[in-house]
């Protein structure tokens, strides 16, 4: 049993290993590396931009064969991609390639904002997604949905994940007319993980502190119940 669960936690840390590499090689240090030595090689910076912006839409593309099926993040991040190399090469305008960023976080955030008016918000379903729908987790997961707190939580969740997404959007607009293209290109590779691990710290802390509010609420209610459950001793008996 030991052995089996060091395998397991041995490979779970592998593969999360092994995510954190290609997010290094493939989104940040690849393609800042690419165009540091295309523009040393005389290339113009719009063409060394779209040259670099090759290795994070390799990684994109392989996810979505290997998954073999749609996935949205995944779209929204490779039209982003095509949208900011048709622009820089038309316009032969590096500014307008590093838009690109802004594209598919824009629209992130939008969704999460319009998904409140749905019946499933959209940070829950891709928490459920991640889990398998059809996966035990998943299921004890989904079957949480019926209380009104766990709903609360989720769309408190991706309320805030809307309205962060937007900042961002806007944030690297002013980050690109403002910066140097390098500066520019480094900023947009860093700051997509820096506001998505924000945003999982803070989801994991707020999880926490609804969780433990849930379970004081639960507490008290279990104490009262307890309490008008226990017979009362009738008020002459207590005069005597």
């Amino acid at each position: 049993m030991t052995n089996t669960t060091e395998h397991t936690t041995q490979t779970r840390d592998r593969s999360r290993l092994q995510s954190v590499a290609k997010i290094v090689f493939f989104d940040i240090a690849g393609p800042l590396v690419a165009y540091w030595l295309l523009r040393k090689a005389g290339m113009s910076t719009v063409s060394a931009l779209v040259l670099s912006g090759v290795l994070p839409g390799i990684a994109v593309l392989g996810g979505l064969i290997r998954r073999r099926h749609p996935d949205a993040v995944g779209l929204l991040v490779l039209a982003g991609i095509a949208v900011g190399t048709v622009l820089g090469l038309l316009s032969g305008n590096p500014r307008l390639f590093l838009m690109e960023g802004s594209v598919p976080t824009a629209v992130f955030g939008v969704l999460c904002l319009a998904s409140l008016w749905s019946q499933r918000p959209l940070i829950y379903r891709f928490a459920l997604e991640f889990m398998g729908q059809d996966s035990p987790r998943g299921r004890e997961f989904a079957s949480l949905w019926q209380y009104e707190g766990f709903r609360r939580l989720f769309r408190n969740f991706t309320l805030v994940w809307g309205v962060v997404y937007l900042l961002e959007a806007a944030a690297r607009v002013v980050i690109v007319e403002t910066t140097s293209t390098g500066t520019a290109l480094a900023v947009s590779k860093v700051m997509p993980y820096a506001v998505a691990g924000c945003l999982v710290g803070w989801m994991v802390l707020y999880g926490r502190r609804a969780r433990r509010a849930g379970e004081r609420l639960a507490a008290q209610a279990e104490a009262a119940q307890a309490e008008a459950a226990q017979p009362h001793a009738p008020a002459h008996s207590a005069a005597l």
